[in-house]
C-alpha cells in the first residue's frame, strides 16, 4: 500500500523513517536521503493480530520519538521524514496491509508511507533490486517472491491454519512435545527431555510444561529451545535431527514453490534466507537447505542475511526516493549497508 509524496516539504527532512516490526522485536531508524543513519531505537514485538492495527501502530510511537531525539529532532514534533517505510510482521493478508497502512498514514511521521510484509524487507536486504525469493524463519516462517514487473508469490502465513510448520516457536513446541512423550512413555527416548529440564533448572521437561502452564515460567522463554535443539542434534539424537530435517524441507519447499510460481526454477535466482533460526547459520540446517535447493533448482543462489532486518525497510524507502528523484541511489545504498555491517553472502 502506498501514498504520494508532497515534494514541497522534502528538503529539510531525513529521507526515510524505516520500521521493521517483528514478532519478537521492533527496530526503527531515521536514514538520510544519502543513506546516513541519524538515529535508531529498538523495542518489543509487534502483534496487530492481537492488539489491533491502530493500537499496534500507536505502540511504535515511543520508538519513533527515541530515534527522532537521537537524530536531533524534537520528539513529538510532527513530520520527521519524507518517507515512512514499514516492513511489518503479521501484515499477511491484503486487508491487514490496508488496516496497517491506514493506521500508519494517520500518524504525522512522514509525508508519505508504505507498508509491506517484513519478508519483503528481508528480500530487499539480500538483493540489489526487486527480483528473487526470500524465506524468513524466525519466530515463525514465511516466504515471498518478487519480479521486476511487480508480480509476486506469497503465502497466507497464518501458522498451522494455512499449512505452515516450524520457525523458532514451532521448533520449540515440537521439542517440548517429543520431550514430554519420551518421559511418559508415549514416544521414543530423546536427549531433548533431560536437556530441556537442565536448561530451565527443573527436574523434567514435564515440570517445565507445568511451570509454563501455571505462569511460573514465561512462555516466551520456550523460544530458547530452538537453539537447544541444535545442540542436542549435534550429539546425534534422532528426534532432534528429524526436526531439523523437517525444518529444512519446509524452508526449501517454500522457496521452490515461490520460484515455480514465478517461472524462476531454471534461472539464476537469489534465494535470501533470514530470521533468527536461519541467521544463526547452523550447518545442520543451512547445509540441508542448500542441498535441497541444489537438487531441485541448481541455479538458485542461496544467501543468508544476518544484518538487522530494518536495513531492508530502509533500502525500500531509499528505492522510493530514488524513483522520485529525491535521493537514494547506489551510493546511498552502499552507505546504509555499511552502517548495518551487511554480511550477506552465498551460503
Amino acid at each position: 500500500m502506498d501514498q504520494p509524496i508532497d515534494r514541497r516539504r522534502t528538503e529539510q527532512l531525513p529521507g526515510v523513517l524505516a520500521i521493521d516490526a517483528g514478532n519478537s522485536k521492533t527496530d526503527v531508524a531515521l536514514v538520510g536521503a544519502d543513506g546516513t543513519v541519524h538515529g535508531s531505537a529498538r523495542g518489543g514485538g509487534f502483534q496487530p493480530q492481537l492488539d489491533g492495527a491502530e493500537e499496534a501502530v500507536a505502540g511504535l510511537a515511543p520508538l519513533v520519538e527515541a530515534a527522532a531525539a537521537e537524530a536531533g529532532l524534537r520528539p513529538g514534533g510532527g513530520v520527521i521524514a519524507t518517507r515512512v517505510s514499514a516492513c511489518l510482521a503479521n501484515a499477511d493478508l491484503p486487508v491487514e496491509e490496508q488496516r496497517l497502512q491506514a493506521a500508519l498514514a494517520a500518524r504525522p511521521w512522514g509525508l508519505s508511507s508504505a507498508v509491506a510484509n517484513d519478508t519483503f524487507g528481508l528480500l530487499r536486504a539480500g538483493t540489489d533490486g526487486p527480483r528473487g525469493v526470500a524465506v524468513v524463519c524466525g519466530a515463525g516462517i514465511n516466504c515471498v517472491g518478487l519480479l521486476p514487473d511487480g508480480r509476486t508469490a506469497r503465502f497466507p502465513a497464518l501458522g498451522r491454519l494455512t499449512g505452515d510448520w516450524g520457525g523458532g516457536g514451532g521448533l520449540a513446541a515440537e521439542s517440548m512435545w517429543h520431550a514430554a512423550r519420551a518421559e511418559d512413555g508415549r514416544g521414543p527416548d530423546t536427549a531433548l527431555a533431560p536437556a530441556i529440564a537442565a536448561h530451565f533448572g527443573l527436574e523434567s521437561a514435564t515440570a517445565v510444561a507445568e511451570a509454563v502452564h501455571l505462569g511460573r515460567l514465561e512462555r516466551l522463554r520456550l523460544h530458547e529451545l530452538s537453539r537447544l535443539l541444535f545442540e542436542v542434534a549435534k550429539t546425534g539424537d534422532a528426534i532432534a535431527l528429524g526436526l531439523i530435517d523437517r525444518q529444512a524441507a519446509e524452508i526449501a519447499g517454500l522457496a521452490l514453490v515461490a520460484m515455480r510460481r514465478l517461472d524462476l526454477l531454471d534461472q539464476p535466482t537469489p534465494v535470501v534466507l533470514g530470521g533468527g533460526v536461519l541467521a544463526a547459520r547452523q550447518p545442520l540446517l543451512i547445509d540441508n537447505v542448500t542441498a535441497r535447493l541444489a537438487a531441485s533448482a541448481p541455479l538458485a543462489e542461496p544467501r543468508v542475511v544476518v544484518a538487522p532486518p530494518v536495513l531492508g525497510a530502509a533500502l525500500l524507502g531509499l528505492d522510493h526516493l530514488a524513483a522520485a528523484r529525491l535521493g537514494g541511489g547506489p551510493a546511498a545504498e552502499g552507505r546504509v549497508r555499511a552502517a548495518y555491517a551487511m554480511h550477506s553472502r552465498a551460503a
